[in-house]
């Protein structure tokens, strides 16, 4: 028997003939009449393709039954059924409603993930705390790794960046100075500009980028690997031997890298101001000395290690959220470098108007 053939007799779609993948394609589905059930006891052969076909028809009639299959075809039958891909929802209206449920999930989400932020950081806090009075707990080696790994590999990069935009500062503030005769006043905008905001910031912003990206991918690898669970196993604390020295090296390593950032950056606006105005170096460096107060710099100093707390606690929570796929790893580590960014952002804002409130 060749071919595929239907019939439709007292509600009941009767297949006969060899349901495989040479003869489903020229099969065409009735268009009329109703059908209770589909019987299958006059088919020969039935491969994937037929389970697929019958499944079908058994949908488009509104999921009838399906009978008269030997124990190998319901076997095979129920094998494709299972995976079937899921049915596609018909796109969501854009009604005010909908709008408005998806506003609420979206806020009782952010809620839920700031608390379980700020869980981890009090448990983070709480185990630096702990090494601080216990330091033979602390994995030493491991911290100066990650302070090279954070901190010194990323001098280059964040030197260049300050440089260029000490740079561009002067340029553009010399440009406008220079129309009211103040071209001397391009120092004190280079000098408050990079040491009060631009350095930290653009630092901070770059060591989120590498270092909460690192952090997320290396713990979550672990976490794949199931090399988190093995450290419980053996009574070890993740938080103790994984997030507390990468976190210490940060905090440790970020004010200096805010120092080279902001002398950086003075230096590309020195040469900048010389170039273009003909501000000679000596006469930029006296200037920032006598009308640059010490808080200015101490104010990007105060925001670098907040910014470094931030950093590596955003990486190294959503190190351990990763799942057990690569999707989950590169879905939390893109989400690690956003939101530490984000956050990074947030706290520059609020130290801002803090000090700008207290008069520094």
């Amino acid at each position: 028997m060749s071919g595929i053939d239907l019939r439709i007799a007292d509600g009941t779609l009767h297949l006969s003939g060899d349901l495989s993948i040479a003869h489903v394609g020229t099969v065409a589905a009735p268009e009329d009449g109703t059908v209770a059930r589909i019987e299958l006891s006059q088919v020969a052969r039935l491969d994937t393709a037929g389970a697929w076909l019958v499944l079908d028809l058994a949908q488009r009639f509104g999921d009838v039954p399906v009978s008269g299959a030997t124990a190998p075809q319901n076997d095979l039958i129920e094998t494709v059924r299972r995976n079937l891909p899921p049915d596609v929802q018909p796109p969501e209206r854009h009604t005010l409603r909908n709008l408005l449920i998806r506003l609420g999930h979206a806020v009782w989400d952010t809620g839920r993930e700031a608390l379980a932020l700020t869980a981890f950081l009090g448990q983070v806090v709480a185990e630096i705390l702990r090494l601080l009075r216990h330091p033979g707990r602390l994995r030493v080696t491991s911290m100066v790794h990650h302070m090279q790994a954070t901190g010194l590999d990323a001098v280059p990069i964040v030197v260049l960046m300050s440089f260029l935009i000490g740079v561009v500062v002067a340029f553009q503030g010399s440009t406008q100075l220079e129309q009211f005769g103040a071209e001397i006043f391009v120092v004190d905008l280079i000098a408050i500009s990079v040491l009060r905001e631009l350095g930290i910031l653009l630092t901070a912003i770059i060591v989120a980028g590498r270092s909460a990206s690192a952090f997320t991918a290396a713990i979550g690898s672990m976490k794949m690997r199931e090399e988190i669970d093995a450290l419980r196993a053996l009574g070890l604390d993740p938080i103790t031997v994984l997030v507390a020295p990468r976190i210490l090296a940060l905090v440790l390593m970020l004010p200096i890298l805010c120092i080279l950032a902001n002398v950086a950056g003075l230096t590309g606006g020195a040469m900048m101001a010389w170039m273009d105005l003909g501000i000679a170096p000596a006469a930029f460096a006296e200037r920032i000395a006598t009308q640059i107060g010490p808080w200015h710099l101490a104010v990007g100093l105060i925001k670098a290690p907040v910014f470094a707390l931030i950093v590596g606690v955003v990486g190294c929570r959503n190190g351990l959220r990763v799942g057990g796929d690569a999707e989950s790893l590169g879905a939390q580590t893109s989400a690690a470098v956003v939101a530490s960014i984000f956050l990074v952002i947030v706290a520059d804002a609020v130290f801002s108007v803090f000090f700008a409130v207290v008069g520094v």
